[in-house]
């Protein structure tokens, strides 16, 4: 997906009925705005799969990881974040904790999360991939399309306003 300016209160006004996320995210990255097709991790307190990932090259994707919530330790640190923006991954969406904010905060890379946590998660790889995930009001489905900015989280089957 191709890199443009948008805001998501003027995407769901041209597209009204698009879901939008209810959970209020906090951001990290000096991407505050990004954009791109859904990948998906289903995991808990392991990131092995993010990091597999994050490691692998992207055409500009967004990466949206279930973590159930936990705070207990973090999904990602600055060195996955810094793989996914050296991949092309335009950035994630995370339900749970990321680490190393401050660092992220340097990268050009959006991230979405609920906490922070200096705690490392286990790298055993549990966990799934491109799967269907529901949260805040929203299935987001591998392949669909997400938008991130300030004001929320769209997803949606086609793009929105990219002509």
């Amino acid at each position: 997906m191709q890199t443009f300016e948008f805001a998501t209160s003027d995407l769901i006004d041209l597209a009204p009925d698009t879901p939008s996320c209810e959970i209020q995210f906090r951001s990290f990255g000096r991407r505050s705005r990004f954009c791109g097709r859904i990948r998906t991790v289903k995991c808990f307190r392991d990131n092995g799969l993010i990091k597999q990932l994050m490691n692998s090259r992207s055409d500009g994707e967004v990466l949206v990881v279930d973590g159930g919530y936990s705070a207990a330790s973090a999904l990602m640190g600055d060195l996955i974040a810094s793989a996914g923006a050296a991949n092309g991954w335009a950035g994630a969406i995370i339900l749970g904790a990321i680490r190393d904010s401050e660092a992220i905060n340097t990268l050009d890379f959006g991230v979405k999360a609920l906490s922070v946590n200096p705690r490392k998660s286990a790298k055993d790889g549990a966990g799934e991939a491109d799967v269907v995930l529901s949260f805040g009001g929203v299935d987001f489905i591998p392949g669909h399309y997400l938008y991130s900015d300030a004001d929320g989280i769209l997803v949606s089957l086609q793009p929105i306003g990219e002509e």
